[in-house]
């Protein structure tokens, strides 16, 4: 169902765009073969390596496949609007409007580029996003901390070990206080991704670099993983916290595994558990895979929420799905009660959908201040 769900919207170009071609019918039929190729592009991925997840082709290929992908999804949006366009001036009075060939050739055209745009867009090295996150009560100390944010990064064949290396060489130059990374680091085995992974090594803070798990750990090995993301020298919190000082002054940083967990027959996501034994009056900052959940956290007394997994939605219009699936939060910063959530757009993107427009990748320094007191 999965296979035949992509598989719809190739068919509707082949119908409504590629067929009114004037071409021959031999050149039509290969377009429609290569096309019908390329929107099974998640097939393909799992035969190469057991899951949709983690295709296991070349780098190049999968950067065409995404390209391919994406343009057979634009073409088709446009040529659906062109058809309910068509539609309704056949209903309202006149002669009724024809689609002129020109127009469809222009629309795979402008598709063709768009996708091209987007794939550079998701395979691109972040560019840096600073954002200032006011704190109640929060110790002098910690007025002015920096912290980097890593998200998603979906190390794979398509994010390998050169891209990582370039975001840890990028991120060490920032001079943070901590670096946190929130989930879905791999696509992939250990086996497959033990070299991708391996730059992780050298990220380097005074605090230390702190993970949490996403959906996708649970995907792969996961007690693997965990285990060799502390190796990697990163700490792991898996409903646990720690705590971050500056002289007397405390800031408490929590993790919790990520709501798919308990379906994996892991340590099911527990924030009470996570914040236990924390000191009393403490602002917290909670790293927590998915946002959907941050009412919860407010009422816990979470002052900072770091989130990712949504990658901002990804496509304009699209992130108004996503954002659905995430009661409501997609990308950047929300007041959620009296605790902000930042909902970061990711560092990296899932190989299977490498597409951004509007929703740029990113690596977030965020800067804790003191709010005013009024």
């Amino acid at each position: 169902m999965f296979h035949l769900i992509f598989g719809l919207p190739c068919l509707y170009v082949v119908t409504r765009v590629l067929w009114p071609f004037p071409w021959p019918f031999a050149l039509k039929a290969a377009v429609a073969v290569f096309l019908l190729i390329a929107c099974q592009y998640h097939l393909w991925s799992r035969l190469s390596s057991g899951s949709v997840f983690a295709p296991e082709f070349p780098r190049v290929l999968i950067v065409l496949f995404n390209w391919a992908f994406g343009a057979i999804f634009l073409v088709a949006a446009m040529q659906l609007a062109l058809d309910v366009l068509a539609l309704a001036s056949k209903i309202l009075p006149g002669d009724g409007w024809a689609i002129p060939a020109g127009l469809r050739y222009a629309e795979a055209a402008f598709a063709m580029l768009l996708s091209a745009v987007a794939v550079q867009q998701a395979v691109r090295v972040p560019p840096l996003k600073d954002v200032t996150v006011e704190i109640d009560d929060l110790p002098v100390g910690f007025d002015g901390y920096t912290l980097l944010q890593l998200t998603d990064l979906h190390l794979s064949r398509l994010f390998p070990e050169r891209w990582a290396r370039k975001v840890v060489t990028r991120s060490n130059a920032l001079g943070v206080d901590l670096i946190v990374v929130t989930g879905d680091l791999i696509d992939g085995s250990l086996a497959t991704r033990r070299a991708d992974v391996g730059p992780l090594r050298g990220l380097r803070a005074p605090d230390g670099v702190w993970v949490i798990p996403g959906n996708h750990e649970y995907f792969f090995e996961y007690a693997a993983w965990m285990r060799h993301y502390a190796e990697l020298g990163m700490g792991v919190l898996e409903n646990q916290h720690t705590v971050l000082r500056r002289g007397h002054d405390a800031v408490v940083l929590a993790g919790v595994t990520d709501l798919s967990a308990s379906h994996s027959g892991q340590l099911a996501h527990d924030l009470d558990a996570a914040l236990a034994g924390a000191p009393s009056g403490a602002p917290i900052v909670l790293l927590d895979h998915q946002p959907r959940d941050a009412t919860k956290a407010t009422s816990k007394g979470v002052a900072l929420q770091l989130s990712g997994h949504t990658h901002g939605g990804m496509i304009w219009g699209l992130d108004r799905l996503v954002a659905q699936a995430n009661n409501g939060f997609v990308s950047g910063a929300y007041a959620v009660g009296g605790m902000t959530l930042y909902v970061n757009n990711g560092t990296g993107l899932w190989p299977g959908f490498a597409l951004r427009l509007g929703t740029p990748s990113e690596l977030t320094r965020i800067t804790l201040r003191a709010k005013p007191r009024l």
